[in-house]
């Protein structure tokens, strides 16, 4: 699927939260999640694109995610501007119990990009939950991350490995898939 029309597309950032650099988290394989998903976040910008950050608060009693805990609190570089709304989230999929769908409604939105932490949870969730309520979805899959995770048999699937299969079943039903660079591309192209 070629990347939709940008015009009016609305960049949603997932869960870039501090709490999935603690320990107490499987490994993570994406070393640049941060360094793309801070050129798109720029980009947008730039392009004066609106933007939309999820916060995953917690309501588990031990979770790092928790609003309480420190863990809670955006990565480096990926606090709100002014201006930039925050949709506070308890579940995996961004619009569910939210009002994402409403302040997409209300920009006008017609392409809904999202990238984020992690490609398997949160990030598939919100993209599946997206497209099967009408949203064009964009995933830009080179600023996602996932982790390790076992695989209930007493092995680990790797978190590349993880990412691969969610991306491909994303890109084949429910959303147009595009790296970083081609984003930044096509936006650039959009504003001449």
């Amino acid at each position: 699927m070629p990347i939709p029309d940008l015009h009016n597309a609305v960049l949603v950032a997932v869960d870039m939260q501090r709490a999935f650099d603690e320990p107490s988290w499987p490994r993570r394989w994406n070393a640049s999640v941060d360094d793309n998903g801070l050129k798109l976040i720029a980009a947008f910008r730039t392009a004066k694109r609106p933007i939309i950050h999820v916060r995953h608060d917690s309501v588990e009693p031990n979770s790092s995610l928790r609003p309480d805990r420190p863990g809670n609190a955006f990565r480096p570089g990926f606090e709100p501007a002014p201006g930039e709304p925050v949709v506070s989230k308890s579940v995996n999929a961004a619009f569910i119990g939210t009002d994402l769908d409403l302040r997409l409604r209300r920009l006008h939105a017609d392409c809904v990009v999202v990238f984020g932490i992690s490609t398997d949870q949160c990030v598939s969730t919100t993209v599946r939950v997206g497209a099967n309520t009408g949203w064009r979805m964009l995933l830009v899959e080179d600023a996602c991350d996932c982790f390790d995770l076992p695989d209930g048999h007493g092995d680990t699937i790797a978190a590349e490995t993880i990412h691969a299969a969610h991306v491909a079943t994303l890109r084949f039903e429910f959303a147009a898939v595009t790296t970083t660079a081609e984003l930044v591309a096509a936006l650039q192209a959009a504003a001449v």
